[in-house]
C-alpha cells in the first residue's frame, strides 16, 4: 500500500535525479513540435492568438496539470518543464526582436486579402482561408459586395480588418450574400457589369461567355454597387 507524502516519488517518481536531463530534452522537442504543428495550421486555426502564445498556453497547462492529479508524475520533473518552457520563451521573444524575418515566421505577418474591391490572389493562395468563410466573415462587418471594401486584411492573430469607400466612391462589386452569389453562371444572361466570383474583377459583358481579364476564369454573377447601411 503506497503512503502519502513519499518524497522521492512526489517529487520524482521514483526515477533517478538524471532523469532530468530526459526531461528538459523531451520539452524542447514538444515545444518545437506545438509549435510548427500550430504554424502548419493556419492563422484561422488558433484565431486571436498568435501560434507563439497558443504554443506556451498549451505547454505549460500541460505541464502544471498532470503532476496536480496524476501520481506517476513527479513534481520536480513537472517543474523543469515550467523552466525549460520560460528559457525557451525567453529565447525565441530575443530572438524575434533580432531578426525580422523570424519573427515574420513565428508570428506571421499581415497579408493583404482584398485591395481596391478584389481579391489579391497571391495572398489567399498563402493562407488556409476558405472563400465561404471569409464572406462569412465580410457579411458579419455588414458587406454586401466587395465594391463595398477598399482594403481587407488577415492579420497575425487571425482577425479580419476591413477598410471601407466612402458611400459616394462605392464601386461595382462581388456579392456576397448567398442569395445573390449562388446564381453564379458560365452563361451570362444579359448585358451589363458583372463579377468574377473566382477574383472578384469586374467587367461589362454582352450576352453569351467571357473569360476574367485577370483570373481567366469564365464563372461570373451580377455586380452590384449598394452602399452599406450602417
Amino acid at each position: 500500500m503506497k503512503e502519502i507524502f513519499e518524497w522521492n516519488r512526489l517529487f520524482y517518481n521514483n526515477l533517478p535525479e538524471i532523469f532530468i536531463l530526459e526531461v528538459i530534452f523531451r520539452s524542447t522537442v514538444m515545444f518545437t513540435i506545438l509549435l510548427l504543428t500550430l504554424k502548419l495550421a493556419g492563422k484561422r486555426g488558433v484565431k486571436q492568438l498568435s501560434v507563439f502564445e497558443t504554443v506556451i498556453i498549451i505547454a505549460l497547462g500541460s505541464a502544471a496539470g498532470d503532476p496536480m492529479f496524476y501520481e506517476d508524475v513527479g513534481i520536480i520533473p513537472a517543474a523543469m518543464v515550467f523552466s525549460v518552457i520560460i528559457i525557451l520563451y525567453r529565447s525565441v521573444t530575443w530572438l524575434t526582436g533580432k531578426s525580422k524575418k523570424f519573427e515574420e515566421f513565428i508570428e506571421g505577418k499581415t497579408e493583404c486579402l482584398i485591395n481596391d474591391g478584389k481579391f489579391s490572389l497571391s495572398s489567399f493562395k498563402k493562407e488556409s482561408l476558405a472563400q465561404d468563410e471569409f464572406f462569412s466573415e465580410l457579411r458579419v462587418k455588414s458587406i454586401e459586395h466587395l465594391g463595398q471594401v477598399k482594403h481587407a486584411f488577415i492579420e497575425p492573430s487571425g482577425e479580419i480588418s476591413v477598410f471601407f469607400y466612402p458611400d459616394d466612391e462605392v464601386k461595382y462589386g462581388l456579392p456576397i450574400l448567398p442569395s445573390l452569389f449562388n446564381e453564379k453562371n458560365k452563361n451570362i444572361t444579359k448585358d451589363g457589369i458583372h463579377a468574377c466570383t473566382f477574383c472578384g474583377h469586374t467587367q461589362k459583358l454582352t450576352k453569351g461567355t467571357a473569360n476574367c481579364e485577370i483570373c481567366h476564369k469564365d464563372e461570373w454573377v451580377t455586380a452590384i454597387n449598394t452602399k452599406r447601411i450602417t
